[in-house]
C-alpha cells in the first residue's frame, strides 16, 4: 500500500517523503487513508477493482459542483482508474462544527441548486454506491426519471428477484402512471446525486463541505427528498434551504415518489430489510 500511496502522490505532484499515514473512514466501498507529507495533508482512496472510470467521474462531479461557487468541496489533486490500483487524492478536510455551519450548509445547497444546466440526467453513466446508474441527456424531466432512475432500478429488481409479484405489478403501475405526480418542466438543477448525511464533513472555520457525489442535472426536489429519508440533516438545513429557495408546493405530495428510487438502489444493494419501505410507497401510489 505505500507504494501505492507513493505513486499517486507523484500523481499530485507531491514527491516529499509521506511521514504520517493512518487508515480513515471512507465509507464501506473503498480503502482510505490520512496522508501527511511536508508538503501538505491528502485524504487519498484506493478500489482494488473500481468499475471503469470510477473515480473520474467521481471527481468530474466535484469540479463540476465546485464551479458553482456555492458549497465547498474538497480540491481534487489527482486519479487514476487503472485496474488493480484506482485511487483518488482529495485535499484533507478538517474544522470543527459551528452553531451556523448547518445553516451555511442548507444556504449553500440551495445555491447549487439554484445552478442549472441545460437538460436532465448526464452525459456519462456513473456510478450510486458501486451499482451502474444508466444515463443520458433529455429535455424532460419526467421522462428521465421515469426511465433512466426507476426503470433502471426495477430492471435491475428483477435480475436479482427483488421485484416480484405484487411487488413488480404495483412498481409497473406506478412508472405507467408517474406523469400523475412528477412534473416534466422542471429546471435541471445541479444536484450532487447522493447527498446522505455521511456525505459532507466540516472544514476550516466551521466550512461545510460535500463528498462523494453521484452528479447529475435534475429537480432539486429529487435531492431535498432524500436528504429526510436516512436523516443527517438538521431543522436549520431546512431552514435556511427554504429561505434562499423555497420548495413547490406540492413537494411533500411527491417527496415519496423520490426518495423510493434510493430505497429501490438499497434494496437491490442490501436486500429484503429496505422492502417494507418500497411497498408502502407503491401501494400508497398504485394501490
Amino acid at each position: 500500500m505505500h507504494t501505492l500511496i507513493q505513486t499517486a502522490l507523484h500523481e499530485a505532484g507531491d514527491y516529499t517523503k509521506p511521514f504520517n499515514i493512518k487508515q480513515s473512514h471512507g465509507g464501506s466501498i473503498n480503502e482510505s487513508y490520512f496522508v501527511e507529507t511536508e508538503q501538505q495533508k491528502y485524504f487519498i482512496k484506493f478500489h482494488p477493482d473500481a468499475p471503469d472510470r470510477f473515480f473520474e467521474l467521481e471527481a468530474k462531479g466535484l469540479e463540476l459542483i465546485n464551479g458553482t461557487n456555492s458549497i465547498s468541496v474538497p480540491d481534487v489533486l489527482a486519479y487514476s482508474d487503472v485496474k488493480g490500483s484506482a485511487y483518488l487524492v482529495l485535499e484533507w478536510v478538517e474544522g470543527t462544527k459551528k452553531p451556523q455551519t448547518e445553516a451555511l450548509l442548507g444556504d449553500r445547497i440551495a445555491q447549487m441548486h439554484q445552478a442549472t444546466g441545460k437538460q436532465h440526467g448526464f452525459p456519462d453513466d456513473t456510478f450510486i454506491g458501486l451499482l451502474p446508474q444508466p444515463n443520458g441527456l433529455f429535455d424532460n424531466w419526467l421522462q428521465y426519471y421515469r426511465d433512466r432512475r426507476l426503470s433502471a432500478q426495477l430492471k435491475l429488481g428483477i435480475d436479482r428477484n427483488r421485484m416480484t409479484g405484487n411487488r413488480r405489478i404495483r412498481m409497473e403501475k406506478l412508472i405507467d402512471n408517474l406523469h400523475n405526480w412528477v412534473p416534466d418542466d422542471v429546471a435541471p438543477s445541479y444536484l450532487h446525486g447522493d447527498l446522505w448525511g455521511g456525505n459532507w464533513l466540516t472544514g476550516k472555520d466551521g466550512e461545510p463541505y460535500v463528498i462523494d457525489p453521484s452528479f447529475l442535472f435534475g429537480d432539486r426536489h429529487f435531492e431535498l427528498a432524500f436528504t429526510e429519508l436516512f436523516g443527517g440533516y438538521s431543522a436549520d438545513f431546512y431552514q435556511a434551504y427554504k429561505k434562499r429557495f423555497p420548495v413547490m408546493r406540492d413537494y411533500e405530495d411527491i417527496k415519496p415518489l423520490y426518495q423510493l428510487y434510493y430505497l429501490l438502489v438499497h434494496l437491490n444493494i442490501f436486500g429484503e430489510m429496505y422492502g417494507g419501505a418500497v411497498d408502502a410507497i407503491l401501494k400508497r401510489y398504485a394501490g
